[in-house]
């Protein structure tokens, strides 16, 4: 077997660079849930419900993933036919100036209701950049990198976003120890959103050192660059490979908002468990998760992704099972033990966009990422905790089963990815 090439400098440069955008992602939507309360309580009037003020907030923060395929579609064609590299320094920064605003709104005691107009307003724009982000960075990093190591590319980038989620527990944590409730309510909640907003500037300087992807500038000089609507060949004529990438973002989604975001309030609510305990495991689980995606990719650049996400998804529907049925009956150290395993499993996440990276050819990748990615996210990212919600009704471990379903499902799908895309007949989808 021929020796895997190393990553340059540069690429592990261009890794960086590109995974700041996706953490940033992950950084902010933990924030907005976590003071989702106070958020309430500012931007809405104080004769509104609590109730009615709760799911007001939530549905603001709802509308930006309801805006995350019109924003892909829109930049993913604009990077399929101008660069991934204007695209990609665009997209954080419509993230990061929004979380900045976010952190710096009057709230409705000051304009009345124009604070939730422009709270939603600020949400909408994330959308819209979150939409061809995570996608950009995919598919920029897939292609400066050696051919043969796209695999470890994708997992380094995909744990950047389990990163996010870590960073802002830990931001939260911190502000929780350093400020009473009072003075959080009323202004230190805004350190975590302009923390965020800096960070996310910052990133978009460092991102102007980066070039332009090999691939897109040989396109350019072939005059290969799609003469057509991008997404209108994609739909025509990439079916398929649409299919399949909607099906394993499903699976990503599940992976990442049922066993690492919802999981500390099951553990609290049903289970007992006390919050620094839940977010002590919360946070191992994160950790492992990172190393199971790149894990995932090393292991992809010399088996296939088909074949590390069959393995891998097997591994964390037998996990999960032992792992729910673990909870309630075994002692906590077993359950911290399992729950760190099931993270390290649902690091196999790393490897869907790997898959679509290789399933799209070059000149319409970037809007076929795009498009299957957004759209299944906005529509099951949408639906999953409601989901769990109704299986939770019938049993305390309801989320195992839906676990275990779209492990089975995510299986059955790369058996079809691997007969299409990844077989020696396929190679020219990755160039």
């Amino acid at each position: 077997m021929d020796a895997i090439p190393h990553l340059s400098t540069q690429d592990k440069r261009t890794l960086a660079l590109s995974s700041l955008g996706g953490a940033l992602e992950f950084y902010d939507f933990v924030i907005y849930v976590f003071y989702a309360k106070i958020i309430s309580d500012l931007f809405f009037p104080s004769t509104l419900s609590p109730f009615w003020a709760m799911l007001n907030t939530y549905g603001i923060f709802a509308a930006g993933y309801f805006f995350r395929p019109l924003g892909g579609v829109v930049m993913a064609h604009f990077g399929d036919l101008v660069g991934r590299k204007r695209l990609f320094s665009l997209s954080i920064l419509l993230m990061s100036l929004p979380t900045l605003m976010i952190g710096l709104l009057p709230t409705f005691e000051s304009i009345g209701y124009f604070a939730p107009v422009l709270l939603l307003l600020m949400r909408v724009i994330q959308g819209i950049a979150i939409g061809g982000e995570i996608p950009a960075a995919w598919t920029f990093v897939s292609e400066h990198v050696p051919e043969r190591r796209i695999g470890l590319a994708n997992g380094l980038l995909t744990a950047g976003l389990s990163l996010g989620i870590l960073l802002g527990s830990l931001m939260s944590l911190w502000i929780s120890l350093q400020f009473t409730e009072t003075v959080i309510h009323d202004w230190a909640w805004r350190i975590a959103f302009i923390a965020g907003g800096i960070f996310g500037l910052f990133a978009l300087y460092l991102r102007s050192y980066l070039k332009e992807t090999p691939v897109f500038k040989a396109m350019q000089a072939r005059k290969q660059l799609s003469k057509d609507l991008p997404i209108k060949q994609v739909l025509i004529n990439h079916k398929a490979a649409v299919i399949i990438g909607m099906l394993f973002t499903w699976f990503l989604t599940a992976c990442v908002v049922v066993i690492i975001l919802a999981m500390p309030n099951l553990l609290t609510t049903v289970f007992g468990f006390d919050r620094a305990s839940a977010f002590q495991m919360q946070s191992a689980a994160i950790i492992m998760q990172m190393l199971g995606c790149i894990l995932a990719g090393t292991l992809a650049d010399r088996f296939g992704c088909a074949k590390v996400m069959m393995l891998g998804a097997t591994a964390l529907a037998v996990v999960a099972a032992f792992f729910y049925h673990s909870l309630g009956h075994a002692s906590h150290i077993i359950i911290f033990m399992l729950y760190m395993l099931l993270g390290l499993c649902s690091g196999t996440v790393g490897m869907v966009s790997c898959s679509m990276v290789k399933m799209f050819p070059a000149p319409i990748r970037f809007s076929g990422i795009s498009f299957s990615y957004n759209v299944s996210y906005a529509v099951v990212g949408g639906l999953t905790l409601p989901l769990i919600q109704i299986l939770s009704q019938y049993s305390d471990i309801g989320a195992m089963y839906y676990i275990v379903a779209l492990a089975i499902m995510a299986c059955l799908t790369a058996v079809v990815f691997k007969k299409k895309f990844e077989s020696s007949n396929s190679i020219k989808h990755v160039i």
